[in-house]
């Protein structure tokens, strides 16, 4: 018998610095490479396991899990790392369909989150930590056996990494998302994320460049700044609004990019807040839209040239 944590009441929500930095892969399938983030103030290293990089969504279950942990505090129930939770509940709180399909992609999501490495200097419920984390440092299926013989999922059982279960408890740092993030692909959740997790009231306006490196897309800035420039039509970010805004140089200021010796046009991300009623209608919209079948989906915009 299984003492469940599901189902979850309450809104989605996300710790901010999984929110604002790029934890994850934006891919859909199996990402074999490492990835790393560096600024003057942060430092995020990720690592493989042998079945590739916990992508973002893969990140579903950590949101789930989160999200389970704020409703418990804001109950002011008692929390611990040990979280139990039925896929049944997980799925359809992220949108997924109930097939064969989709308990398989959970044992190898489960998978990735306990075997990629994590090394960063964010500091969680004010401590550092030196070396390198899993999202999960236990990952099990309960499952029972039907009179045919045949597996039947009972539970999930999972353990909290230390880092992000202080950042949950103690600095409460956890922001609701919109329903409609799990309707996005790839890059459009990440968007959401930065803009969620940072955009002010005056709104958000950052370089080209520097906002590829926050996203986390890892293909070259002119193929990023394409497939901005398609979102950015689209307008179908949620809660926010995207444009690209191309800067004129000055006479003693650098050109952009250059490609193939002709000169880019330096370009800014500018990000604002929709009114509420643009946000309504926007929720609408993406609630009426058909769910994509992520399991056959092919990998977006992270393959290499």
């Amino acid at each position: 018998m299984f003492l469940l944590d599901s189902p979850l009441y309450g809104e989605i929500r996300g710790e901010r610095s999984l929110m604002a930095f790029p934890f994850f892969a934006l891919s859909k399938n199996a990402w074999m490479k490492p990835l790393s983030y560096v600024t003057d103030r942060v430092t995020i290293e990720v690592r493989p396991s042998a079945s590739g990089v916990a992508t973002i969504y893969d990140k579903e279950i950590v949101l789930y899990i989160a999200s389970l942990m704020a409703a418990k505090l804001e109950a002011g129930e008692e929390v611990d790392q040990d979280f139990v939770f039925t896929a049944h509940d997980l799925f359809s709180v992220t949108g997924s369909n109930h097939s064969a399909r989709s308990y398989n992609r959970l044992s190898e999501a489960l998978e990735r989150l306990q075997g990629t490495q994590i090394k960063t200097n964010i500091e969680a419920g004010g401590e550092g930590e030196e070396g390198f984390f899993s999202w999960l440092s236990e990952a099990k299926l309960h499952y029972t056996r039907t009179r045919n013989n045949e597996r039947r999922l009972k539970a999930v059982k999972v353990r909290l990494c230390d880092w992000l279960f202080r950042a949950i408890l103690r600095d409460r740092q956890v922001l609701d998302y919109a329903t409609a993030y799990f309707q996005l692909g790839p890059i459009e959740r990440r968007i959401y994320e930065v803009a969620r997790s940072t955009c002010e009231e005056d709104g958000l306006d950052l370089d080209l460049a520097d906002f590829r490196l926050q996203v986390g897309y890892q293909n070259p800035l002119a193929n990023f700044r394409a497939a901005l420039k398609q979102i950015a039509s689209t307008d179908t970010i949620p809660d926010y609004h995207i444009e690209l805004v191309d800067v004129v140089a000055g006479p003693d200021e650098p050109d952009g990019e250059t490609r193939r010796g002709r000169k880019a046009t330096p370009v800014r991300v500018s990000i604002s807040r929709r009114p509420q009623q643009a946000v309504e209608a926007l929720s609408a919209t993406l609630a009426h839209e058909p769910q994509p079948n992520r399991g056959s989906e092919p990998l977006a915009d992270q393959s290499t040239d």
